[in-house]
């Protein structure tokens, strides 16, 4: 027990840590109302469990600890789905409810077919 919860944490640290780079580069270059930083990485989040999951039933592969790691921790601490609700709240209550439908939008969609993708691409 001990074990997987450090292989989550370990792996939820460095997800949230490259979620927080990749949200400081975007916001330095980014002048959208969108938040592009959220958006981009559960874009990226969701591909990347795509392929994780893709491969581990692909190969087969029985070792928990791999998906104790990179889909629970790693995913999971780079995907910020917390974030996203709360943006949407921000942006309801400032009443940008054009950007706050394309935001949802685009979000669902783009992280379902990334997925896919994800999955497709390791097939």
């Amino acid at each position: 027990m001990l074990k997987t919860i450090f292989l989550i944490g370990i792996g939820g640290g460095a997800g949230s840590i490259l979620r927080y780079l990749v949200s400081i580069y975007l916001l330095k270059y980014s002048k959208s109302t969108l938040p592009v930083a959220t958006l981009l990485v559960n874009i990226l989040g969701c591909l990347a469990i795509g392929i994780l999951l893709g491969i581990l039933g692909k190969q087969q592969i029985q070792n928990p600890n791999i998906k104790y790691l990179l889909v629970i921790g790693f995913c999971g601490g780079f995907t910020t789905f917390s974030t996203f609700a709360a943006e949407n709240i921000q942006l309801l209550q400032t009443g940008n409810f054009l950007t706050v439908f394309s935001y949802i939008t685009l979000s669902i969609l783009l992280c379902l077919i990334a997925v896919w993708l994800g999955l497709f691409l390791t097939k």
